[in-house]
């Protein structure tokens, strides 16, 4: 199965960064918009492809901008996560992801891929074994559907699930950054 990586665009929290990140469901600034549009030209998404986006409001919008729709899921398994985890820092405002009954009022007409998680903080303050779990029931829900998947979420997640998926050695300097992609076969 062939994954995509996309970071979200330049979110509203990081503004006046870091004195906003504790500001509830930010979404793309103008900035982030215009990244991701150049993204776009950049990113070739198929009619086969599967798309899902982590429940916040700046990869949803990603989201939104990379396809022109919603023909894409929803799904808290790739939810804001912390890198390196730290399991006794409280989660910040700006990632606490959507409850399901949030999604279903502001964003009726797009599909949940569920996964066992309900929103909150979601997987970010999941145990390592309780996330490598969760990374494979999400996976082989996915790999039912898709050969190839588009995942839209955050820096941290993004690495969590890299290294989930055998690679070694990767800090904070292997973040994608703004609207940054990445590709790996699994």
């Amino acid at each position: 199965m062939e994954i995509v990586f996309i970071r979200h665009g330049h979110g509203e929290h990081l503004v006046d960064y870091p004195n906003q990140l504790n500001i509830l469901h930010p979404g793309l600034t103008e900035y982030g918009r215009m990244q991701v549009m150049d993204l776009k030209d950049r990113v070739v998404i198929g009619s086969d492809d599967l798309v899902v986006a982590s429940p916040t409001k700046r990869t949803i919008e990603t989201a939104q901008v990379l396809l022109d729709s919603s023909h894409f899921f929803i799904s808290a398994a790739i939810g804001p996560r912390m890198f390196p985890q730290m399991y006794d820092t409280p989660s910040l405002l700006c990632d606490l992801s959507y409850t399901v009954e949030e999604i279903k009022r502001l964003y009726p007409t797009i599909p949940i891929l569920e996964c066992c998680v309900q929103g909150g903080e979601g997987i970010n303050k999941l145990r390592q074994q309780d996330f490598e779990k969760l990374a494979t029931d999400f996976i082989n829900v996915c790999r039912e559907r898709t050969k190839r998947l588009l995942i839209i979420s955050h820096d941290g997640t993004i690495s969590n699930y890299r290294v989930y998926f055998g690679e070694k050695e990767l800090t904070r300097k292997d973040f994608l950054g703004e609207a940054g992609m990445y590709q790996t076969t699994i």
